[in-house]
């Protein structure tokens, strides 16, 4: 069996392994995304919350109320600082596996190249078998020719 045709075996495996790393990045992906979000969301909760206490300070307000909410707004501070945390270990890990991915993709393109040099040297030597075949048979035509 010519050893590209064996080497395909291989390439099917590396194929097989590159479509894994793509999947596992996109499931990285989708997880910044959704980290991403809740951190937008809870920023933005957070403004409207700000936007509303500063409404209301427009009249006389007690001070447990500020302080209640000064408590919530130090809350989600932490809250949001917690999920920005966990938005930058997605984000790492979603590198990780892009790095991975494109181990794999330079893996299969590698071995693809190498399958097609093994297949450009086959058919070199299978051309050289047909030229020696073509001289030989030239060369006793030739000789049955001379007789």
């Amino acid at each position: 069996m010519l050893r590209s045709r064996r080497l395909e075996v291989v390439l099917s495996l590396e194929e097989r392994k590159e479509q894994e790393a793509l999947e596992r990045m996109g499931e990285a992906r989708k997880l910044v995304e959704q980290q991403r979000e809740q951190v937008d969301n809870l920023n933005r909760y957070q403004q409207e919350y700000r936007d509303q206490i500063r409404h209301s300070q427009q009249g006389v307000v007690p001070v447990s109320r500020l302080q209640a909410w000064q408590a919530f707004i130090a809350q989600l501070d932490q809250v949001i600082i917690q999920q920005q945390k966990q938005l930058d270990q997605a984000g790492q890990v979603f590198e990780t596996r892009r790095l991975e991915w494109q181990q794999a993709w330079e893996r299969r393109r590698g071995m693809e190249k190498y399958i097609e040099t093994c297949r450009r040297q086959e058919q070199r030597e299978q051309d050289l078998r047909e030229q020696k075949l073509a001289d030989e048979a030239a060369g006793r035509a030739f000789a049955r020719r001379q007789r």
